[in-house]
C-alpha cells in the first residue's frame, strides 16, 4: 500500500524544491517524476501531498521576498504621496508605481485560472508519465524561446505595455500543469516581448511571490486539519530548507542571466528533455 512521506522523503524533495523552483526546470514536474525514479512507495494523491508542496513553494516565496526585498521596498513606496528620491540606478517613482501596475496586471490571469482549473488538475500530480512528457515539452520550449527572442528589440522592464504584461502572466498559468516551468514560461514571455534575459527573470520571480503566497493560503491550512497534522513538522522543515537553497538559487540565476545574455535557456532546455525522457525510461 502506498504511504505519506518520511521525513527523509520530504528533506529531499525540500532540496529539489529549492534548487528548481526558480531554475525553469519545473518543480513539480521533479517532485512529481522523482520518487518514480527512487522507487519510493508513497502516495501523491494524498490529500497531504499537494499541500506538503505549496508549503515548500511558500519557504522558495519567502526566499524571493528576502532577496528582492529592496525591489519591493521600492515598488510599494511608490504609493506614499511624494516624489521622494531614489538612487543612482533605482526606479523613481513613477516607473515604480508602473512596474507595480504590469505586476498587478501579470499577477490576475494566473491567479484566475489557478482557482478554476486546480482541482480538476489535481489528477496529474499522481501521473509521473505525464509529468515527464510536460517535462520534455518544458524543455522544447525554452529552445523555442531563445530561437524566436532574436527577432526582438532590447526593451528595459518599465518601458513594457500593459497587454505584454498581462501576456506574460497568462504564460505563467502553464506551471499548473506539473512538468512546465512558472519560471520558464514567463522568462520565454519576457523574452518574447523583447526584454533581456536579466529583466525577464527579474520580472519572473517578482511576478511569482504573490502567486506562490496565494497558493500558500489556499492549501496550506489544509495540513492543519485533524487527519493531515501528521505532517505539517516535516512540511515545516522542508518548507525552511526550500527557502535557504531557493536564495541561494536566486542570487545565483540573477548573475548567470546578467552574464550569459546568449542561448541563457539552452542549457536548462537540455537538461528537462533529459530528465523527462529518463523518467518515461526508467520510471515505475
Amino acid at each position: 500500500m502506498p504511504t505519506d512521506l518520511n521525513l527523509f522523503q520530504a528533506l529531499v524533495l525540500a532540496v529539489v524544491q529549492g534548487v528548481t523552483e526558480l531554475f525553469p526546470v519545473s518543480s513539480l514536474g521533479h517532485a512529481v517524476i522523482l520518487p518514480h525514479l527512487f522507487r519510493w512507495n508513497i502516495d501523491q494523491a494524498s490529500p497531504t501531498f499537494l499541500p506538503f508542496l505549496v508549503t515548500l513553494h511558500v519557504g522558495t516565496a519567502l526566499a524571493l521576498l528576502l532577496y528582492f526585498w529592496r525591489d519591493w521596498w521600492i515598488l510599494l513606496g511608490s504609493l506614499l504621496p511624494g516624489e521622494g528620491a531614489s538612487a543612482p540606478g533605482e526606479l523613481g517613482k513613477q516607473e515604480a508605481r508602473r512596474v507595480l501596475l504590469l505586476l498587478v496586471l501579470g499577477t490576475i490571469p494566473a491567479g484566475i485560472l489557478g482557482l478554476i482549473f486546480r482541482n480538476g488538475l489535481a489528477s496529474l500530480f499522481a501521473d509521473f508519465r505525464v509529468a515527464a512528457v510536460l517535462l520534455i515539452l518544458n524543455g522544447l520550449l525554452l529552445a523555442l524561446g531563445e530561437v524566436l527572442r532574436r527577432r526582438t528589440r532590447s526593451l528595459q522592464l518599465p518601458l513594457l505595455k500593459p497587454w505584454q504584461a498581462f501576456a506574460i502572466g497568462t504564460s505563467q498559468a502553464i506551471a499548473l500543469l506539473p512538468g512546465f516551468s512558472r519560471s520558464g514560461a514567463s522568462m520565454v514571455g519576457g523574452l518574447l516581448v523583447g526584454l533581456e534575459h536579466a529583466a525577464a527573470a527579474r520580472f519572473s520571480f517578482l511576478l511569482a511571490t504573490p502567486i506562490i503566497l496565494a497558493a500558500g493560503v489556499l492549501e496550506v491550512p489544509k495540513l492543519l486539519q485533524p487527519d493531515n497534522r501528521a505532517a505539517l513538522p516535516s512540511a515545516l522543515i522542508g518548507g525552511v530548507v526550500a527557502g535557504v537553497l531557493a536564495f541561494l538559487s536566486t542570487a545565483f540565476l540573477m548573475r548567470y542571466f546578467k552574464r550569459q545574455e546568449v542561448n541563457a535557456l539552452l542549457p536548462f532546455a537540455g537538461y528537462c528533455v533529459i530528465v523527462g525522457a529518463a523518467a518515461l525510461i526508467f520510471g515505475q
